[in-house]
C-alpha cells in the first residue's frame, strides 16, 4: 500500500492508495476493466486508459462531469484545483457550479478518469487526447490550441516581431519569446488595455470567434483590421490562409470561462397535469385488461399458424397490414404487441421447411394463469427487452428493411432507457404526470454523449416510444406511472410532493445527486414482478358467466366473459364490435361453423339457456333448428368427388343452379352427383350457394370438423442483447479485488537481491529444477513466503505469492496469498522462484 503522504505519480499508485469499497465503486461503474480479472494494478490501470475503454466511461457521464472533463482538458497538466474551478465560474464567480464541483470531480476520480491530489490533479493521457482541441477534432468547448502550441512552426524572427509588437521587450530566444507572451494574454489588465487599442472591425472578428469554432479564413493578403491582429498574435496563422484564435485569448474574451452554459444541475421533470392516484390505477388497470385481450386476440388469430417467415426473416408488410385489421389498431402498434408476445415467449417460428408463425406451448401456460400475473409477464419481458418495435420499417446499417420479428430490432440501451424514464416518472407525486419534453431533457442531461444533441437521438427515440408504450400496456394511466407501475420498478411512492427525488434541480443537495437507475437483477424483478400483479389484481374485472340476448339475432358481453363461455361464443357467433361491451351477431354461417365443430342442436339450446340473462328469442331458435335441420342434408365424399342426398329434388336444383358450373357435376344415380373437383373445393362451392353440406368418411359417416391448435415446439424467449459486461454482483466485485490486491502484493514484494539479475517488471521469475526444490523445500522448514511465477493448464502465465506447507511427490502444497487460500501445485508448472527481502 502505497503511503497516503505521498502524491501518487501515476494511476496504478492513485488505485494502490484506494480502500476496497472505493475499488469496487470503480469496477461497478466501469465493468468491463472486471472482464478478465487484472493480474494486479498496474493492469488495471493500464486497462483503465485504453481507448475503448475510456470512450464508454465518457459516455457515461453526466453533462457537468463531463464538462468538467472537458475543462480538464484545456487546463494545464497538472491542474490546481483552484484553476479548474475558474474554468468553470468564470471570472464573476458561480456558487452553484462551486458546489456542484466536488462531486463532479469525484465522480471523475471514482471512475479512474482524474487522479492526483487537489493540487496536482491529472486528467487520464486518453482521456485528455479524446477532449483536448485539435484541428481534427474541435473541442466541445470551441477552444483553439495555446499560443504555445498555435506557434510551434512559427519562425524564432516572427515571433520576436509579436513580441515587439504587443510591447514586450524582445528576448534572446523563442521560449522566453513565448512565455512572456502567454503572461500578457492571461494577464487580464494588460490584455484589456490592449484589446482596447484594437478598431471595432479588429474586435468584431475576435467576438465572432471566441465561443467557436476558433478557426477563420483570411486572404493572402488580409485587410488592415485583420492584420492588425494578426500582428499582435491575437490571431496566429496554421495553414495558408487558416488563422486561429488563440486560448488564452478566448479565455480572456470569455471572461475566464471554459464552456458559454455550464450545467452543474439536472433540469427537474416538470409534471404536465395532475390527476387522483385512483382514477390513474383505475385508467391503467383497464388499459392493462385491454393488452392481455390484445394480445390473447393476436395469439388466437394465429393459433392455426400465423403468417409465413420471410426468407430474410420476419414479418412481411402485408401480413403486419392484415395483422392490424384483425385487431383494429395502426400497424406501429399492432407491430408492438407482435414483438411483446415474441418477446414474452409466446410465438416464435415453427422451424418447419414450410416456415410459419404459431403461439408456443407456453403460450397455453400463460392462458391458464390469473390475469393480473399474465400482465406482469407481459410488462418483465417488456421492460428487459432490447428489441424495438419502433425501428420497424426504417433502415439497417445496410439500407435493408427492418422488419416485425426480424433481425436488427435489438438496441442494447433499450431497457436502461425504459427504466430509467420510469423512474423518473417514479420520482414524481402520485398522479403527476410529467411533460415529455422535461423527461428528454433531463435524460439528455445525464447522457449527452450517446447521441446528437438533437430531436431524433437514439435515446429521445427510445424516452417517447416508453412514454408511448407504458400507456398501451398499462404501466401508466393518463401519463402518470401507477401503483402497479411502481411496484413493477421495486420503487414506493413518494409520501409528499416535497419528498420526491426529482434531482437538483428541485433543490435537493447535490451530493443527493440520483444515479441512473440500474435495473433489477432477475430474482429481485421477479419480486417487483408478483406484487406489481397483486396490486393490479384487485382492480381487474371479474370474468362473467353470463350475456345478454336480444331480438335482433345478437348478444352483447357487457364485460369480460369467463373463457370457456367466450371460446364457445366465438364459434356459434360472430363479433360485431367491440369495447366496453362485445355485440356478437348469430349468423347461419356461424351456427353452422358451430354445427361443423360437433355441437349438436340441443347443445346449443341448451349452452344458451344456460348462459343468457334474458330469455332465449324465438328467432334464435328458429335459426338454430333451421341450420341444424338442413345440416348434414347433403353428403360429400370422394369420388374424386360425390353429392348424395334422399331428396332428389335439392340435386336437380343444384343441377339446375348456374352457380355449380363450375364444379362440373353430373349425375350418377338419382340421389348421387360426381364431381370434378376435391371435395374441400366441394363443400365450400356448395356453401356459397346456400347450401349446408356436411363431408363423410369412406364408411359414410359425418367428419366432425374442429379447430386444429398449431403449435410451435418449445421455444425460449428472446436473449437481451447486453449494453456491455454485466454489472457485477458483490461476490464477484469481492473475490475480484482480493486476487487484484494478492496480484499486486506478488508484483509488487521487495525480493531478496541475489547474482541472478532481477526479472523485468512484469516477467516470471526463472529458476531450473534443483533450485525450485531446495527453494521451496528450505521454505518449508523456515516458514518463508516465495514469489513463484506459474503457468496453468490452460498456459496462462501468473506470478503468486505462497507460504510453501510440504512439497512431496512433484507437488508443493502452499497458502496462495493470491487466491487467499491453501493450493497444491505441480512443481513442474513452477517456471520459477524467488525469496523475499527480509523487510518483506
Amino acid at each position: 500500500m502505497s503511503n497516503p503522504a505521498v502524491p501518487p505519480r501515476s494511476l496504478a499508485e492513485a488505485l494502490r492508495a484506494r480502500d476496497d469499497a472505493s475499488l469496487a465503486a470503480l469496477l461497478r461503474a466501469r465493468p468491463d476493466l472486471i472482464t478478465p480479472v487484472p493480474t494486479d494494478l498496474t493492469q488495471l490501470a493500464t486497462r483503465a486508459g485504453t481507448r475503448a475503454s475510456v470512450v464508454r466511461a465518457l459516455e457515461r457521464l453526466d453533462r457537468f462531469a463531463l464538462q468538467t472533463a472537458e475543462a480538464l482538458a484545456v487546463a494545464a497538466d497538472p491542474a490546481p484545483y483552484e484553476e479548474l474551478r475558474a474554468l468553470l465560474t468564470g471570472d464573476g464567480g458561480d456558487p452553484a457550479v462551486s458546489a456542484a464541483l466536488p462531486r463532479a470531480l469525484a465522480t471523475l476520480r471514482e471512475q479512474a478518469l482524474v487522479w492526483g491530489d487537489d493540487d496536482r490533479l491529472r486528467l487520464v493521457r486518453t482521456a485528455r487526447e479524446l477532449l483536448a482541441p485539435s484541428p481534427q477534432h474541435p473541442s466541445p468547448t470551441g477552444l483553439g490550441p495555446t499560443v504555445q502550441e498555435a506557434t510551434a512552426g512559427m519562425s524564432p524572427g516572427r515571433i520576436q516581431d509579436i513580441v515587439t509588437a504587443t510591447g514586450l521587450g524582445s528576448t534572446h530566444d523563442a521560449v522566453s519569446a513565448l512565455a512572456s507572451l502567454t503572461a500578457l494574454f492571461t494577464d487580464r489588465k494588460r490584455m484589456s488595455a490592449l484589446l482596447a487599442e484594437l478598431s471595432e472591425e479588429s474586435r468584431e472578428v475576435l467576438t465572432r470567434l471566441v465561443w467557436g469554432p476558433p478557426y477563420g479564413q483570411v486572404t493572402a493578403d488580409p485587410a488592415a483590421h485583420l492584420r492588425r491582429l494578426l500582428d499582435l498574435g491575437l490571431l496566429v496563422p496554421t495553414a495558408p490562409g487558416t488563422v486561429v484564435l488563440p486560448r488564452e485569448v478566448a479565455l480572456h474574451l470569455r471572461g475566464g470561462r471554459a464552456h458559454r452554459a455550464v450545467e452543474p444541475l439536472p433540469p427537474a421533470v416538470e409534471p404536465a397535469a395532475t390527476h387522483r392516484p385512483q382514477v390513474v390505477d383505475a385508467t391503467a388497470a383497464g388499459q392493462a385488461y385491454t393488452a392481455l385481450a390484445t394480445v390473447e386476440e393476436l395469439l388466437k388469430d394465429w393459433d392455426e399458424g400465423g403468417p409465413a417467415v420471410l426468407r430474410a426473416g420476419g414479418l412481411s408488410v402485408r401480413d403486419l397490414k392484415r395483422t392490424a385489421v384483425a385487431l383494429d389498431v395502426a400497424e406501429p402498434v399492432a407491430a408492438f404487441w407482435v414483438e411483446l408476445a415474441y418477446a414474452a415467449g409466446l410465438l416464435a417460428s415453427d422451424g418447419e421447411a414450410d416456415e410459419r408463425y404459431a403461439a408456443t406451448p407456453a403460450h397455453d401456460e400463460w392462458l391458464e394463469q390469473p390475469a393480473a400475473q399474465r400482465w406482469a409477464r407481459l410488462a418483465e419481458a417488456w421492460l428487459t427487452a432490447t428489441r424495438v418495435s419502433g425501428v420497424v420499417g426504417g433502415r439497417d446499417a445496410k439500407e435493408r428493411t427492418l422488419s416485425t420479428l426480424g433481425p436488427g430490432l435489438d438496441r442494447s440501451a433499450a431497457p436502461e432507457v425504459r427504466h430509467r424514464v420510469l423512474t423518473l416518472l417514479a420520482g414524481l407525486p402520485e398522479g403527476a404526470s410529467p411533460s415529455k419534453e422535461s423527461v428528454l431533457a433531463r435524460l439528455r442531461w445525464e447522457r449527452p454523449l450517446r447521441g446528437p444533441q438533437r430531436e431524433d437521438d437514439l435515446r429521445s427515440r427510445l424516452a417517447e416510444w416508453t412514454l408511448a408504450e407504458a400507456e398501451l400496456l398499462g404501466v401508466t394511466g393518463r401519463g402518470a406511472l401507477s401503483g402497479h407501475g411502481r411496484a413493477l420498478l421495486g420503487a414506493t411512492a413518494p409520501k409528499s410532493p416535497a419528498q420526491a427525488p426529482v434531482g437538483p434541480g428541485d433543490k435537493l443537495p447535490v451530493h443527493h445527486r440520483p444515479t441512473l437507475a440500474e435495473p433489477l437483477s432477475p430474482a429481485e424483478q421477479a419480486t417487483a414482478s408478483a406484487a406489481a400483479a397483486r396490486l393490479l389484481a384487485p382492480l381487474l374485472p371479474e370474468p362473467l358467466d353470463h350475456v345478454l340476448l336480444q331480438a335482433d339475432l345478437t348478444a352483447v358481453a357487457p364485460g369480460p366473459l369467463q373463457r370457456s363461455l367466450a371460446e364457445v361464443l366465438d364459434v356459434l357467433a360472430d363479433v360485431e364490435s367491440k369495447g366496453g361491451a362485445t355485440v356478437y351477431r348469430f349468423t347461419p354461417g356461424s351456427v353452422r361453423r358451430a354445427l361443423d365443430a360437433g355441437q349438436s342442436a340441443s347443445d346449443l339450446h341448451a349452452f344458451l339457456a344456460a348462459h343468457a340473462r334474458t330469455p332465449v328469442p324465438q328467432p334464435l331458435t328458429y335459426l338454430i333448428d333451421d341450420v341444424a335441420r338442413r345440416h348434414g342434408h347433403l353428403r360429400v365424399g370422394a369420388a374424386s368427388a360425390y353429392v348424395r342426398c334422399d331428396d332428389e329434388a335439392i340435386l336437380n336444383e343444384i343441377l339446375a343452379d348456374k352457380r355449380a358450373a363450375g364444379l362440373r357435376l353430373r349425375r350418377l344415380a338419382p340421389t348421387v352427383l360426381a364431381a370434378q373437383t376435391d371435395p374441400a373445393s366441394l363443400l365450400d362451392g356448395l356453401r356459397a350457394m346456400g347450401f349446408a353440406p356436411a363431408a363423410e368418411s369412406a364408411e359414410g359417416d359425418v367428419l366432425i370438423t374442429r379447430a386444429h391448435a398449431h403449435r410451435t415446439p418449445p421455444r425460449t424467449a428472446p436473449e437481451p442483447v447486453p449494453d456491455g459486461p454485466p454489472i457485477p454482483d458483490a461476490t464477484l466485485l469481492s473475490a475480484a479485488i482480493r486476487a487484484i490486491r494478492a496480484g499486486d502484493l506478488a508484483s509488487t514484494t521487495p525480493r531478496r537481491q541475489t547474482d541472478r539479475p532481477p526479472p523485468a517488471t512484469g516477467e516470471l521469475p526463472r529458476t531450473n529444477s534443483a533450485e525450485t526444490l531446495a527453494t521451496m523445500q528450505a521454505a518449508v522448514l523456515t516458514g518463508e513466503a516465495l514469489w513463484i511465477g506459474y503457468v496453468n493448464a490452460e498456459g496462462a502465465a501468473s506470478q503468486r505469492l505462497i507460504a510453501p506447507v510440504r512439497v512431496e511427490g512433484g507437488f508443493v502444497t502452499a497458502y496462495d496469498h493470491t487466491a487467499d487460500e491453501v493450493r497444491t501445485y505441480p512443481l513442474h508448472r513452477v517456471t520459477g522462484v524467488a525469496e523475499l527481502a527480509d523487510e518483506a
